[in-house]
């Protein structure tokens, strides 16, 4: 008897223990609630940023710009820029990124600041820095013999010297991400480090090479500043979607300038789609195979 009320009062003293830590939980309704505030706060500006551009615009003005050869040439420079800019970023990207993921070696820290310069530096620095380049040191006979600035090559130069450093970024950020397990697996079954690299590790970075792509050529179409300054805003010659809105607005056309803003977002939104949903698919297929 003794015992048994000695485990009864045990088990009540548990339940009520029990009971009363449940009623010191707080909700987590505020906790939900805030998040969905803050998050919905920036998510309603940039529709609503979307929304008044599209209510300013006519499909007129579309029209408009559709038919002026200026705007045709700057959407067929654009894009031919955008996709040979994402080339090359992804070209030094993919061993930047592994390098800086994969080894350690002395200054790797200072190189880990200087590829950060192109995202933190104002972009009409980064158009400065590459005119000077071009034109006042060694490599003007090389501006001169080839015609970089002032030209279509200094829009891609421009493109690419800020779109690699975020496609840098997300490819170091994938190769982090990634076990080096499956690669020294296939180091010791004889494969070289190349092999290694392209047969194992780039195929798992497919998903962050997707990304890093549409990083880059997202962030190339919407690149202003240092196109401005490097390759300068003439008409049918450097002029590209960003440039067409300045030009735009220089002769006080506002409605073209709007309805040029929403060709690039409407290109943007379909480039991010037709990428995800591939990503997505990549993903489901390898979850599969």
């Amino acid at each position: 008897m003794g015992s048994e009320n000695i485990n009864s009062n045990t088990h009540s003293d548990s339940a009520q223990r029990s009971a009363d830590s449940q009623r010191r939980v707080k909700s987590d309704v505020p906790f939900y609630v805030g998040l969905v505030l803050l998050a919905g706060l920036y998510v309603t500006l940039i529709v609503a940023m979307i929304l008044a551009d599209v209510y300013y615009t006519g499909f007129r003005d579309f029209q408009e710009i559709l038919s002026d050869r200026n705007i045709r040439y700057a959407i067929k420079l654009s894009l031919i820029s955008c996709c040979i800019t994402t080339i090359l970023a992804l070209w030094v990207a993919v061993p930047i990124g592994y390098l800086m993921s994969r080894f350690e070696f002395p200054g790797k820290n200072l190189v880990d600041s200087i590829l950060d310069i192109p995202i933190v530096l104002p972009p009409l620095v980064i158009g400065l820095s590459l005119l000077i380049l071009f034109r006042l040191t060694f490599l003007q006979p090389l501006d001169s013999w080839l015609n970089i600035a002032f030209h279509v090559p200094a829009v891609i130069l421009a493109q690419f010297s800020v779109a690699a450093a975020f496609a840098v970024r997300t490819l170091r950020a994938t190769f982090d991400e990634l076990s080096p397990r499956q690669e020294q697996v296939a180091l010791t079954l004889g494969c070289s480090r190349s092999q290694a690299f392209w047969m194992v590790v780039l195929p798992e970075a497919r998903p962050g090479l997707l990304t890093a792509a549409t990083l880059a050529w997202a962030r190339s179409l919407g690149e202003f500043g240092p196109i401005l300054v490097f390759a300068g805003s003439t008409r049918r010659k450097t002029e590209v979607l960003p440039v067409s809105v300045h030009l735009e607005l220089s002769i006080g056309n506002i409605e073209g300038a709007v309805a040029v803003s929403m060709l690039m977002v409407a290109t943007a939104i379909l480039v991010l789609v037709v990428v995800r949903t591939l990503a997505h698919r990549d993903v489901i297929g390898r979850a599969f195979r």
